[in-house]
């Protein structure tokens, strides 16, 4: 802005200079007049552009979310549906579990905790030692998958089986009317949501056998199960394949339509967490999420809408 005043001054003064020579006093006001009016347009114009209000259409809004895989594909793309239609938004994504979430929301690393588990009252404690309520928002209803190996000739298992797979209990596939081989067990590891629901749900607070192998998403879930034939497994319904195979619980298979009608019992639901009541964009995106647009997302990406 500095540049362009001091220009326009020296050009004021070529200006005057020239007007003294013809020594005519009245174009030297004008000229003056008209110059002068041009520095303060110049300088009104440069301080409204300088001073834009950080709500304006113009200013970039940035949101953090951390936490579960589970509702990582429903985050992800409600992210980028939302970038769309708001070219100022700024949103990061990211992965870790509903633990890992829950945690860097109390730690303020973290505008939305993502969960598939409700939040736990250690931790709402730990929250209001720092200051930070949570508050809790239903987006999506989900079930819990159990999935064999494709060449797995079983379609049909009972909680109870399955309790007594992961507690140790039954460690060959020929108890259940396979061929004999030994069952594999596939877990999630202790910062997933997931794992806390299948504990409560099928384990009933039991510990899993020592040797299960404890992965850190629902894809590497999929992915173990799918390269190991005598391999059991459980992820969110929108994680299923078809290169597993999804087991009937007590008679009733996994769908959006069982779920709904509650004959399926390993269901849960999935949760976004703010510090305090949403606001500002946070709140802006979680209504997204809410919304018909946001819930059909829900629904493409295999869970089951709450509307």
């Amino acid at each position: 802005m500095h540049t362009e005043i001091e220009e326009i001054k020296n050009q004021t003064t070529k200006e005057e200079k020239e007007l003294k020579k013809s020594a005519n006093p009245y174009k030297i006001g004008k000229v003056k007049k008209v110059l002068s009016v041009m520095v303060i347009i110049l300088v009104i114009a440069t301080l409204l552009n300088g001073c834009k209000p950080a709500g304006s259409k113009d200013s970039i809004e940035t949101l953090t979310l951390t936490g579960s895989t589970t509702v990582l594909p429903i985050a992800q793309k409600a992210a980028e549906a939302f970038m769309d239609i708001n070219p100022n938004a700024r949103i990061s994504v990211r992965g870790g579990g509903s633990g890992v979430g829950i945690s860097a929301l109390i730690d303020d690393t973290t505008d939305i905790a993502n969960a598939s588990r409700p939040i736990k009252t250690k931790e709402i404690e730990q929250a209001h030692g720092k200051e930070v309520n949570p508050v809790e928002t239903v987006i999506a209803i989900d079930g819990i998958a159990i999935i064999v190996h494709s060449s797995n000739s079983i379609k049909g298992i009972s909680l109870k089986q399955i309790k007594a797979i992961y507690t140790g209990e039954i460690s060959d596939w020929q108890e259940l009317g396979e061929k004999s081989r030994p069952i594999v067990i596939i877990s999630r590891d202790v910062s997933s949501g997931t794992f806390e629901v299948f504990k409560k749900l099928v384990l009933g607070g039991e510990k899993t056998r020592e040797d299960a192998l404890m992965l850190a998403s629902n894809s590497a879930v999929t992915t173990a199960v799918t390269n190991t034939p005598g391999a059991i497994g459980y992820i969110g319904l929108g994680y299923l394949t078809k290169d597993v195979t999804a087991l009937e619980i007590n008679g009733i298979y996994p769908s959006k339509e069982t779920i709904i009608a509650g004959e399926y019992k390993l269901t849960r639901s999935l949760y976004m967490y703010t510090n305090g009541d949403p606001e500002g964009i946070g709140k802006e995106f979680i209504d997204f999420i809410l919304s018909p647009q946001g819930q059909k997302i829900v629904e493409e990406q295999g869970f089951v809408s709450i509307k």
